[in-house]
């Protein structure tokens, strides 16, 4: 049996999910000859040492005493400003590292943790577990194929079932940044092209603190891709029907749909359609479950040099590019250029 060790950073509600999908792996892995140990921190001790003692896992009183007890890799889910520190102290270690994304609260803070990754040959995974999704993967997959024809349209819809907490909307960086970002990674990717132009519009009709502090509820954003083929990121706030995450690709041969099962939240206005039937989902654990899981799986993976990096920063970066201009055609009103990667 291989032993991996890692390192939790930030045991808030992103943390003790991946704790917990770490421990819900370690079945499968176990049958490949793997066994994963989990040792973590967080400044909230007393919680995250209760959240120690429920999964049997080490905890260490800081970082540094995390990385010095010898893990073999690094799973950062502390707030956005936290992360190029702690992403700058997996790679000084040596050791691979995961990160949830963004890199950093903005891409210019992003860029000088580009520089040390790349000077120091880190390691580092961004966390958009889009990518580890079954719709989403078979969707790429059809396309590469050439099934789907030449792509004319393609529709990218995020739908929270009620907002966060204004407090974390207030550090966000934007409805764009903070969820439409998922979107723009996940159409490069799918696509192997860059996205160039954004348009954005946005709207305020619930909690007018969301409003007060910067932010909108709902925003659709027209993008461009580099051959010209256009598409539409929708994002809201307040989809009360469910969470509701799906991305329609239709192509000049066939067209498809990436989450639209029993448990899609929406319902057909036309008589005797009894589809979805199913329960839809609150929240995107629940939508991505098998996602995080798969995710979190592939980064074991990685820290044994088992596979190649499935989201590297400057992924994640890219994705962040079309966030930013997708804010700031929100800010302005008018169409903003994708900028773009100077190394």
């Amino acid at each position: 049996m291989k032993d991996v060790i890692l390192g939790l950073v930030g045991v808030g509600r992103i943390g003790v999910m991946h704790a917990n999908n770490i421990g819900a792996i370690n079945g499968q892995l176990n049958a490949q000859g793997i066994n994963v140990e989990l040792r973590l921190t967080d400044v909230a001790e007393d919680h995250a040492r209760k959240v120690a003692a429920g999964l049997g896992a080490q905890f260490l009183p800081s970082v540094e005493a995390l990385i010095a007890s010898g893990v073999d890799g690094l799973v950062i889910a502390t707030g956005t400003g936290t992360h190029p520190e702690l992403i700058r102290a997996g790679v000084d270690a040596g050791i691979p590292v995961f990160c949830e994304k963004p890199v950093a609260m903005n891409v210019a803070d992003s860029l000088p943790v580009l520089e040390h990754i790349r000077a120091n040959d880190g390691v580092v995974q961004i966390g958009h577990q889009r990518r580890f999704d079954a719709g989403y993967l078979e969707a790429k997959r059809a396309y590469q194929a050439g099934e789907l024809g030449w792509i004319h349209s393609l529709r990218a819809v995020t739908c929270d079932m009620a907002p966060p907490p204004v407090e974390f909307l207030a550090t966000s960086g934007g409805l764009f940044r903070d969820c439409s970002v998922h979107d723009f990674d996940i159409l490069r990717w799918l696509t192997g092209r860059e996205i160039v132009e954004v348009y954005a519009k946005g709207s305020n009709n619930g909690d007018p603190a969301i409003g007060e502090v910067g932010d909108v509820d709902t925003a659709l954003a027209l993008i461009t891709f580099d051959d010209g083929t256009v598409g539409t990121v929708s994002a809201t706030r307040y989809n009360g029907a469910g969470h509701d995450v799906r991305l329609e690709i239709q192509g000049s041969k066939r067209s498809i749909m990436v989450g639209l099962d029993d448990k899609t939240a929406m319902e057909s206005a036309e008589s005797g359609i009894a589809f979805p039937s199913g329960e839809p989902h609150k929240t995107f654990a629940e939508r991505f479950d098998q996602a995080y899981r798969s995710e979190m799986a592939a980064f074991v993976e990685l820290v044994l040099g088992q596979r190649e990096n499935p989201c590297t920063p400057e992924d994640a970066v890219a994705a962040s590019r079309v966030a930013d201009a997708a804010q700031e055609s929100l800010a302005s009103g008018v169409p903003v250029r994708v900028a773009l990667a100077t190394a």
